[in-house]
């Protein structure tokens, strides 16, 4: 099977000194939810930036190392033409227009040239997997919760058609209801639409309920990696990210690095 995303080496330098990601590979299959996990600073964030091409904002380059998307290299290319091949970043900060009506923000988010009537199916269908999406519709988006900002941010993505989702931090902030409503949304947005996800997490319980591989990111490298239930069940996830050892520790303090392959041959 080809690949949808391969990742192949990937070094991401800030303010043309700061080395945030050192040498990552990844990849993503179609129709797959891949999780990048890790504690704050670890490179997660950053990694979703270079592969949607929003580095620049935060004066960041891609200096070393390829991104592939359906076999072609983009990590030089636009967010605009990023976006128009069909990955869509929800990211960690600034998720909607909080100025717009919950209406508005998914007619702005609607790709150009879209008909009318793709428009309104693209529209049930938010409204198929967000159903509060409907009865919130007329309310600006800065009143929305957490939760409720997710929501749109996700069907804003959506309604952009893509093949691939990138989303920022999903759980942050957000109360474990919510959480458990929005992971359960994905795994049948992923069923139903067809559409491969791959989501940066801090906390790997939420991730690893619904993800098919993992990878575990720290000081900007890859740690760890295996498929979502053995990455969950291995007892230096179940101590160091899961909270067995009562302690949050660094996995590099502690263990030499080993790849799951190494693991499960």
């Amino acid at each position: 099977m080809t690949a949808l995303l391969q990742v192949e080496q990937l070094e991401v330098v800030y303010q043309r000194a700061i080395t945030a990601v050192q040498g990552i590979s990844l990849v993503v299959q179609p129709n797959q939810i891949v999780a990048l996990l890790g504690t704050n600073g670890a490179g997660k964030s950053t990694t979703l930036r270079a592969i949607s091409g929003f580095l620049g904002l935060d004066d960041a380059r891609v200096t070393e190392g390829a991104v592939r998307f359906k076999g072609e290299r983009i990590e030089t290319l636009s967010p605009q033409d990023i976006t128009r091949r069909g990955i869509v970043l929800v990211p960690e900060r600034d998720k909607v227009f909080p100025n717009l009506t919950v209406a508005e923000n998914l007619i702005a988010n609607a790709p150009r040239g879209m008909t009318l009537a793709e428009r309104r199916r693209l529209h049930e269908l938010v409204h198929q997997y967000f159903p509060k999406l409907a009865e919130l519709k007329g309310r600006e988006a800065g009143y929305l919760s957490g939760g409720e900002r997710q929501m749109l941010a996700i069907a804003g993505a959506i309604v952009c058609g893509p093949a691939l989702l990138l989303v920022d931090e999903l759980s942050l902030g957000l109360a474990p209801v919510a959480v458990e409503e929005l992971t359960r949304r994905l795994v049948e947005i992923r069923r139903e639409l067809g559409i491969a996800i791959l989501l940066v997490e801090q906390s790997a319980a939420v991730a690893l309920e619904i993800a098919d591989h993992g990878y575990v990111l720290e000081n900007g490298r890859v740690v760890l990696d295996g498929d979502g239930p053995r990455l969950k069940s291995h007892p230096d996830i179940q101590e160091f990210y899961l909270g067995g050892s009562g302690e949050r520790r660094s996995y590099r303090t502690v263990k030499q690095y080993r790849r799951s392959r190494r693991w499960y041959g």
